[in-house]
């Protein structure tokens, strides 16, 4: 199957698990289209091509966090028995070449390219998160000087518009 995934279903995949974008075995899988134990025991036989900065397994802790935020069947109910496996994006291109199909293959890319359009995202949110920063320390540190200038100019105003109390008046009276 060469049908072209949407990169927001690829996207939709990608989580931030210690501080990494990463993809669980079973989403991998899936675009693959390979069975998740399939893709666990090619990566198992082939150790040697998956360090820890390209596949790891969740604790037992962050899966359960994970769990509660895609909503997953709890275990002996049909869920999952052991802890998913995720991985980076170099471990998702590794898995892509251990499994030597041409899905797999293809896929690749579009994963690949799936991260690099998640780490432009949070590039460009960070930016604007950096901008929004620099906006509030800025009216935080001019605020208290502009609050006292207008509230100056303020009763400058009422002043100038409110009636004289005791002014004697001038001109001529005609009784």
């Amino acid at each position: 199957m060469n049908s072209i995934v949407p990169i927001e279903r690829i996207e939709n995949c990608i989580y931030i698990i210690r501080g990494q974008k990463v993809m669980l075995d079973r989403d991998l899988a899936s675009l693959y289209d390979v069975e998740t134990k399939a893709l666990n025991r090619a990566v198992d036989r082939n150790k040697a091509r998956f360090p820890e900065d390209f596949s790891f397994y969740l604790s037992s802790e962050e899966w359960k966090i994970l769990k509660c935020q895609i909503g997953t069947s709890k275990n002996g109910s049909g869920g999952k028995q052991k802890l998913p496996r995720v991985f980076t994006e170099h471990g998702a291109t590794a898995a892509a070449f251990t499994l030597r199909s041409s899905r797999a293959q293809i896929m690749s890319v579009q994963v690949i390219r799936a991260f690099i359009h998640m780490r432009q995202l949070l590039t460009s949110h960070k930016e604007i998160f950096k901008e929004v920063g620099e906006l509030k320390s800025f009216v935080l540190k001019y605020s208290r000087t502009t609050d006292q200038e207008f509230r100056r100019v303020w009763k400058a105003i009422e002043k100038l518009s409110a009636a004289p109390s005791n002014v004697s008046k001038i001109g001529f009276r005609l009784d």
